[in-house]
């Protein structure tokens, strides 16, 4: 078994949405832990404060077998693809971390950037696993969030 951390977002239905997203992974993994959850403003637009949180699963899926599972659930919850990357968003997964991989790729990015670029990624992830190291970075999350420039990025803990 592997271990993948994921990012979910949403803010569209995110009431709707995330824990509907958070049930279809406990009903598929066996294991699934859950960050704290954060309210946050928008990301390069203008729209509706986002939900946003870490889940860690472990699963037997291969990376690219867990990316086509989470694009499906994303679908599922009427994901539109046709919009611009910094959008509105009716449910958004990605894969951070896959064990220790790193990948670079068309089809996938292990790590994701967004681990060192944003904060709505970076601080539930810290809160989730504070020990953890980046892969390439070789530093605990922890550290991560504690060096990272973008904390005053408005984000509320809040309850589903």
């Amino acid at each position: 078994m592997s271990t993948a951390y994921l990012g979910l977002g949403s803010n569209i239905e995110a009431r709707k949405n995330i824990p509907s997203a958070i049930e279809a992974l406990r009903q598929t993994f066996a294991r699934v832990d859950l960050s704290p959850v954060y309210q946050t403003v928008p990301f390069g637009f203008e729209g509706e404060d986002f939900i946003n949180l870490v889940a860690r699963v472990e699963t037997g899926m291969s990376p690219l077998e867990l990316k086509a599972y989470l694009h499906a659930l994303e679908d599922r919850h009427q994901r539109n693809r046709s919009v611009p990357k910094f959008s509105d968003r009716t449910l958004d997964i990605d894969i951070l971390l896959y064990d220790d991989l790193y990948v670079l790729s068309p089809e996938l990015e292990l790590p994701r950037v967004e681990i060192l670029e944003a904060a709505y990624v970076l601080k539930p992830l810290a809160d989730l696993a504070p020990k953890l190291r980046h892969p390439v970075e070789r530093i605990t999350m922890s550290e991560l969030w504690s060096r990272f420039p973008g904390k005053t990025t408005v984000m509320k803990p809040i309850s589903l």
